[in-house]
C-alpha cells in the first residue's frame, strides 16, 4: 500500500521540482543579465527646463550607507601623480524666494557618493549659488526663467566634509545676491578652507602632493576672466606655466538644457546672451599650456575628448540641485570626472564614474551606466573622428585599448 501511495506521489514531486527547478533558473538568467546591463545609447532627447519651480516634491528615503561594489574606489595615487576629481553644477537648496532646503543639510550628498570623492587629492565643483543672510537679491525674479538661489552659510561646512577644496564661482549666480552675498559666499568658503575660482585675472596657486598645480575660471562674463577675451585668457595660462608644472583650467559656457546637450563649433547663445564658443576657447587654452579643461554650466553632460593628448570634459552636467535644478531626461544624467596627472602635466588615466540625480535633485551612483552611454554617444556624434572611446568600467581610453581588452 505505501509503495502505491509513493508511486501516485512521485509523478506530482517530480513535475512540482521541475517547475520550481524552471523558475529558479529564470530568475538566475534574468538578475544575471540585469546585473551585465549597461545604459543603451540614447538617441533621443526631451525638451525640458533647466530650473524647477517651487513645486512640493515630496521626502523619499534617502540610501546614505550602501557603497556599491562594482566600481573601484582610487588608490592613494603615486608621490609624482595627483588625481583629480570634478563635478559639474551644485546648489543646495535654497531659502529664497522660498524655503526649499533638507532637514539635515548631510542628506544632500548620501555617503555612498562621498566614498568616491573623498579619496580625490584635488576635488573640484562649481558652485551655482550664494552662501549669504544677505536678504536684497539682485534679479527680479518676478520675470520668466530669472532665478536666484541663496543657501545657509553653514552649508559650506558640508561640502568641507565631502572634500572640496576649490569650488568655481565664476557663473551666472554666483552674485544673485550681488556684490555683498557674492563676498559672503567667498568668505564662508575660504572659512572652512574651501578656495574659490574665477576672479578677474586670477591665478590659483596650490601644492597637491607636493605638484604645484595651477587652476584658473572662465566665465560669458567681464567681472571674471572672460571667455571671449582669447588672448588674455591665453596669456594668463601661459603665466600659469611659469608657476605651475599642472595647469587646470574651469570654463562656465555654452547653452543650457536638453537641447543643448551637442557641443558645436561655434558661439552658442541661450536668451540671447552669448555664451561662447567651447570648442574654440578649450582648445586655445590647450594650446596655450593648460593640461585639462573643466567644462560646466549647460545643466547637462556633454561631449569630451582628448586634444594633443590632453582631456577636455565640455560638460559634467549637474550635480546636486535640491529642488531647485531640474532633473528631468538628460538633466538627471551626471557624473564624477576623474583625471590622473602626472608631475609633468601629462594624462596618466582618466574615467567616469556615473552619477544619477533623484527627483529631489540629490546624486546617487548609478548602476546602469546611464551617462556613460550618453556620452558614448555624444562623442560618436560630436567627435567622430577621435579615437578616445570610454569602456565597461567608465575609463576613458583610445580605441584601440578597447579592442584589445575584449
Amino acid at each position: 500500500m505505501a509503495n502505491q501511495k509513493l508511486g501516485r506521489l512521485l509523478p506530482f514531486g517530480f513535475i512540482s521540482f521541475c517547475f520550481c527547478l524552471g523558475i529558479g533558473i529564470g530568475l538566475f538568467l534574468r538578475f544575471g543579465q540585469l546585473q551585465r546591463t549597461n545604459a543603451a545609447t540614447t538617441s533621443t532627447y526631451i525638451s525640458t527646463s533647466t530650473y524647477i519651480e517651487d513645486t512640493d516634491i515630496e521626502n523619499t528615503d534617502i540610501d546614505t550607507n550602501t557603497v556599491p561594489v562594482q566600481f573601484s574606489i582610487p588608490e592613494n595615487a603615486s608621490p609624482d601623480t595627483i588625481t583629480v576629481q570634478a563635478v559639474g553644477d551644485v546648489i543646495p537648496g535654497t531659502n529664497y524666494p522660498n524655503y526649499r532646503l533638507p532637514g539635515d543639510r548631510n542628506q544632500l550628498i548620501p555617503n555612498s557618493v562621498r566614498a568616491y570623492l573623498q579619496r580625490a587629492d584635488l576635488l573640484f565643483g562649481n558652485f551655482e549659488s550664494s552662501l549669504t543672510k544677505y536678504p536684497y537679491s539682485s534679479k527680479d525674479i518676478s520675470k520668466g526663467q530669472i532665478f536666484a538661489f541663496r543657501s545657509p552659510p553653514s552649508y559650506a561646512q558640508l561640502f568641507a566634509d565631502v572634500g572640496f577644496k576649490v569650488m568655481n564661482i565664476a557663473n551666472n549666480h554666483a552674485q544673485d545676491f550681488g556684490m555683498v552675498g557674492f563676498q559672503d559666499t567667498v568668505n564662508n568658503l575660504k572659512g572652512v578652507g574651501i578656495e574659490t575660482l574665477g576672479h578677474k585675472n586670477q591665478i590659483l596657486l596650490l601644492q597637491v602632493n607636493n605638484v604645484p598645480v595651477a587652476m584658473i575660471g572662465f566665465a560669458p562674463y567681464e567681472f571674471y576672466n572672460s571667455i571671449h577675451d582669447l588672448e588674455t585668457a591665453k596669456a594668463l595660462v601661459q603665466q600659469a606655466k611659469t608657476q605651475a608644472s599642472i595647469v587646470i583650467v574651469s570654463m562656465h559656457a555654452g547653452a543650457e538644457g536638453t537641447s543643448a546637450l551637442r557641443v558645436q563649433d561655434k558661439t552658442e547663445f541661450f536668451y540671447g546672451e552669448n555664451r561662447g564658443n567651447s570648442i574654440q576657447f578649450a582648445r586655445n587654452m590647450i594650446d596655450a599650456g593648460a593640461d585639462l579643461v573643466i567644462g560646466h554650466g549647460p545643466h547637462v553632460p556633454r561631449a569630451l575628448e582628448i586634444y594633443n593628448g590632453k582631456l577636455i570634459a565640455y560638460s559634467l552636467g549637474n550635480f546636486l540641485g535640491y529642488r531647485t535644478l531640474s532633473t528631468a531626461a538628460q538633466t538627471g544624467y551626471s557624473m564624477i570626472l576623474e583625471a590622473k596627472l602626472n608631475s609633468n602635466g601629462d594624462l596618466v588615466s582618466s574615467k567616469i564614474i556615473p552619477v544619477h540625480l533623484n527627483r529631489q535633485g540629490i546624486p546617487h551612483i548609478d548602476q546602469r551606466f546611464r551617462t556613460v552611454g550618453l556620452l558614448r554617444y555624444l562623442i560618436s556624434q560630436d567627435f567622430p573622428n577621435d579615437q578616445v572611446k570610454i569602456n565597461k568600467k567608465g575609463e576613458i581610453v583610445l580605441a584601440d585599448v578597447v579592442a584589445e581588452s575584449k
